[in-house]
């Protein structure tokens, strides 16, 4: 689907306020404070998230992506004299739009100006400026807050001896949550050392174990591994330092090829609690991945097409991975969540509610499908209403095909709620959508995430067109009004991609049952075009494959 979206009104270009010094910290625009640096730097410090882009938020009636803010500011130093608030958000760095940039990209920027910056803040009232963290330390050279502390079940359980191209050394095994993430070299860790103390220099760092000129007993190998594990466990505890790139990328690439360290074990849930070991190539696609588990489990081609890889963002939501993702970088970024192990597990991806009842004679499908619908109407998203007992007993009495078929009558079975969020047709409060085969809905929420009544719902016919918009962080539709001009709605989601994906899947699956129902007769016209992803109609060889073995 087409279409082009327009980005939230009133880009940062064309809101700087008044020139440099001017404006009260009552005002309301943003203004450009110019900073001359003294004996105690700038004398500000910065935090703010460390990823990139992000939700709208409305500051001050404006929207604005995710802006770093002024964390704390030094008392009688530069920036106080030039009217910076503690609070403040930062719009730009010396003319550049920082609009939805990194903590580093900021950082980065201010660190570039030598004696003289200038700032486009924007104040805001005395509450939220209150509601941030104060940093602990205020030193000028400082534009971070390391007091933000993290508890990281990271961990060096083991290493082992390698040998590579002649020459013979020893590789430690990070694992995070009983995960392992990579392995690395004892000169690997001296290197992250000194980057670390780069990019951090105001923060003092513990010494990681020292380095021998000889070669190391099992014993002294073992002293080494557990002064690398506190080493890091120290360093990542600092949520600043953990999250940094620096630590990201030290954790998940290696530039050491040596054997073995290029293939990765990726722990994967699936619906009945149970998990599963793959060994993947760290560069792995969503795709090669989903194979391997496929082929682990011994699951059918046929079944393994109504089943896909997913990412747990929370207990309650799930995101489908794109095809082309890579799922151990997820690995190594999701290491801070809770999840039980693992941030991978296997469900449904399937919205056709009929079509399952075909899958009966697959154990696997038949366990799976029955263990979500249970764990859906344990989280509230299945609401049985009075057929709650009738469905207890025959869970506990396990008749899982029976139980599905009182499950898929009830209201959620076989929906995708997303997590509350802006909408353009709301001026005030956010929106839930929701997705299932008979319709796409958008209840009206408070900014909390509670439910107002306002429900809009639109039938699948009357999508026109549909699209993602990478720069907003949305995705957009055009649905048709009647007689009224068609109208593009657009919802700032993070999971953008996955709802289109979601839209993708629906409108296959529908023109999916017409093929069937039809049996189409016409071979040439039953794929929408070559490179669509609806190419092959997996309703049908599900149908074809049963025929075949005669049942």
């Amino acid at each position: 689907g087409g279409g082009e979206c327009k980005m939230a009104e009133g880009e940062a270009g064309g809101r700087l306020g008044p020139g440099p010094g001017s404006g009260s910290a009552g005002a309301r625009g943003p203004r450009t404070v110019r900073i001359v640096k003294a004996g105690s730097g700038f004398g500000f410090n910065v935090r703010g998230q460390v990823g990139e882009g992000g939700q709208l938020r409305s500051i001050n009636g404006q929207l604005y992506a995710p802006l770093q803010h002024v964390s704390a500011v030094l008392a009688q130093g530069a920036a106080e004299g030039a009217g910076v608030r503690r609070g403040d958000r930062i719009l730009a760095v010396n003319a550049v739009n920082v609009e939805g940039a990194t903590h580093k990209q900021v950082v980065d920027l201010i660190r570039g100006g030598e004696r003289e910056l200038l700032l486009t803040v924007l104040s805001v009232p005395p509450h939220e400026a209150e509601s941030l963290d104060a940093a602990d330390d205020s030193s000028g050279h400082s534009f971070c807050d390391y007091s933000e502390k993290q508890a990281l079940p990271i961990s060096i359980p083991s290493f082992k001896h390698v040998e590579q191209a002649g020459e013979r050394f020893v590789v430690y095994n990070i694992y995070m949550a009983g995960r392992q993430l990579c392995s690395k070299r004892y000169r690997e860790f001296a290197i992250l050392h000194q980057n670390l103390k780069r990019e951090f220099p105001d923060f003092a760092f513990p010494r990681p174990p020292g380095k021998w000129p000889f070669s190391l007993s099992e014993q002294q190998l073992d002293v080494r591994r557990r002064g690398l594990e506190e080493y890091l466990e120290k360093v990542c505890s600092v949520r600043a330092i953990g999250e940094s790139d620096i630590v990201q990328e030290f954790l998940s690439e290696s530039d050491e090829n040596f054997n073995g360290v290029s293939a990765v074990e990726l722990r994967i849930a699936f619906p009945d609690q149970t998990t599963v070991t793959v060994k993947v190539k760290k560069n792995a696609t969503t795709d090669q991945v989903y194979q391997a588990v496929a082929s682990q489990i011994g699951m059918d081609s046929i079944t393994a097409n109504y089943f896909a890889l997913f990412e747990v963002v929370n207990h309650s939501f799930m995101r489908k991975l794109a095809p082309n993702e890579f799922p151990h970088k997820l690995y190594v970024q999701n290491y801070t969540s809770a999840a039980p192990g693992t941030c991978l597990t296997v469900r449904k991806w399937l919205f056709t509610t009929e079509e399952e009842a075909l899958l009966n004679n697959s154990p696997l499908a038949l366990t799976y499908f029955f263990h979500q619908a249970a764990g859906g109407v344990k989280l509230g998203s299945i609401k049985p209403n009075e057929k709650t007992n009738q469905l207890q007993r025959m869970a506990e009495q396990r008749k899982m095909a029976t139980y599905l078929d009182v499950a898929r009558d009830c209201e959620g079975y076989n929906e995708i709620v997303f997590p509350h969020c802006a909408c353009d047709s709301r001026r005030k409060g956010h929106v839930v959508a929701t997705i299932s085969i008979r319709h796409f809905k958008l209840l009206a929420c408070t900014d909390n995430g509670d439910l107002e009544d306002q429900v809009i719902s639109f039938e699948w016919d009357e999508m026109r067109r549909w699209d993602t918009d990478e720069e907003g962080m949305a995705f957009c539709f055009e649905y048709a009004r009647g007689e009224k001009k068609p109208r593009w709605v657009k919802i700032f989601t993070p999971y953008f991609n996955y709802m289109h994906e979601c839209f993708e899947r629906v409108f296959c699956e529908l023109r999916w049952q017409q093929e069937v129902e039809e049996e189409a007769t016409d071979k040439d016209n039953k794929n929408c075009n070559g490179d669509n992803i609806c190419s092959k109609n997996i309703f049908q060889i599900l149908r074809s494959q049963r025929t075949c073995d005669g049942s």
